[in-house]
């Protein structure tokens, strides 16, 4: 592929001589440190189950074809095809979000998956990325259509996610959905009195869902107060997590040679971060957070030359769910924020996910490419 000239006008050498080369090796980067952190965290987990000390491993590496493929195939379309591609996305992952208050199966409490020929699927993770170009979308054509309608219609879509996302619970989506949707509103103009409105909207939400969900205001007592911590839950994990950073130091004991995931049952997803801090130390956590700000500050600086509100938008709220998701999970695992069961960009174990980020920063990739010309036309 590095051999193509630049003269080649297929559409696999557009492709590779207008895309953002460093995005694209700095995500295969973090993919390769998943594959790595798997390797080290899943055989502890797996024995827990007992199964086969390969199993997650063999799963990973499974799922990671059709995320490659699709994060590949992804960046190849125009921006023209992006917004019919989110947008059939959006529809049928928003319909199996749907299907989950039916015929869900409940995991820990939560009806956030569909069993589909012997998978389990989380429509809420392919929600969240179509979400946002379907959004940058709407609020992008406020200049050819009437801004308050179009303002309605993305707000009756949030709503209708948020609603649903509630009933499963998931409040980490929930919240995670809001912020990157009132980013793209505030990017694209908000007025004055929505940006009250949406202070106002959150602070009661916040109140609401600590009140009527236990398990939130139960995740929040053990933040805030961590001697309520019970042996075997929130605090417990966060306990083992804390204690393998201060048990690898800077440089980590070793490959293999952790304990923390002998008796952390979410080691290869959630708190993968904190099997990295042990086995690999503190500068290489550094590296992986180093890594993962380099993808953002790149994806941002691309945009510093855009004047397509439709790729500021989508872009920016795509780039926001990809850190903050990031943050979140590392704030976690570091007990900066209460436990939440979000994992750590293409790091951590699991197929929806891994699909799913693959899906959005395909986008990314496809709306940072240099057009020129027509090929700027959408």
């Amino acid at each position: 592929m590095l051999s193509i000239a630049r003269t080649n006008t297929s559409l696999i050498g557009q492709w590779w001589w207008t895309l953002d080369r460093w995005i694209l090796f700095s995500l295969i980067a973090l993919i390769f440190l998943g594959i790595l952190l798997i390797m080290a965290a899943s055989p502890a987990v797996a024995d827990q189950h007992h199964w086969n000390s390969f199993y997650f491993i063999k799963k990973h590496l499974l799922f990671l074809m059709p995320a490659f493929a699709t994060l590949i195939g992804v960046s190849l379309l125009s921006l023209h095809d992006i917004k019919w591609f989110a947008l059939g996305v959006f529809g049928i992952s928003l319909l199996g979000l749907f299907l989950t208050l039916f015929l869900g199966v409940e995991i820990k409490g939560a009806m956030r998956w569909l069993n589909i020929g012997g998978l389990s699927l989380q429509p809420s993770e392919f929600v969240k990325p179509a979400f946002v170009v379907v959004s940058a979308w709407l609020f992008s054509s406020q200049k050819t259509e009437l801004a308050s309608s179009v303002n309605l219609v993305s707000l009756g879509l949030y709503l209708g996610i948020v609603g649903l996302l509630l009933l499963q619970p998931d409040l980490g989506m929930t919240a995670l959905v809001t912020v990157v949707w009132f980013v793209q509103f505030f990017l694209v103009g908000m007025p004055l009195l929505w940006i009250f409105l949406a202070l106002g909207f959150c602070m009661c939400g916040l109140f609401a869902t600590y009140f009527l969900f236990p398990h939130v205001s139960r995740r929040v007592d053990h933040f805030l107060n961590p001697d309520v911590g019970d042996k075997y839950g929130d605090h417990y994990q966060i306990n083992q997590s804390l204690e393998a950073f201060l048990n690898g130091g800077l440089f980590g004991k070793g490959p293999g040679e952790g304990t923390v995931k002998k008796f952390l049952p979410d080691a290869h997803a959630d708190f993968i971060f904190a099997v990295a801090g042990e086995e690999f130390g503190m500068i290489f956590c550094i590296g992986i957070v180093l890594l993962f700000a380099f993808i953002l500050l790149r994806c941002l600086m691309r945009l510093f030359e855009e004047n397509n509100m439709f790729v500021v938008l989508s872009v920016s709220g795509l780039v926001v769910q990809f850190g903050l998701q990031a943050i979140i999970n590392m704030g976690s695992t570091l007990n900066l924020l209460p436990t939440k069961g979000m994992t750590l960009p293409f790091i951590s174990y699991g197929g929806s996910s891994l699909i799913a980020q693959a899906l959005g920063m395909g986008m990314v990739l496809s709306l940072t490419r240099r057009r020129i010309g027509e090929y700027d036309q959408t």
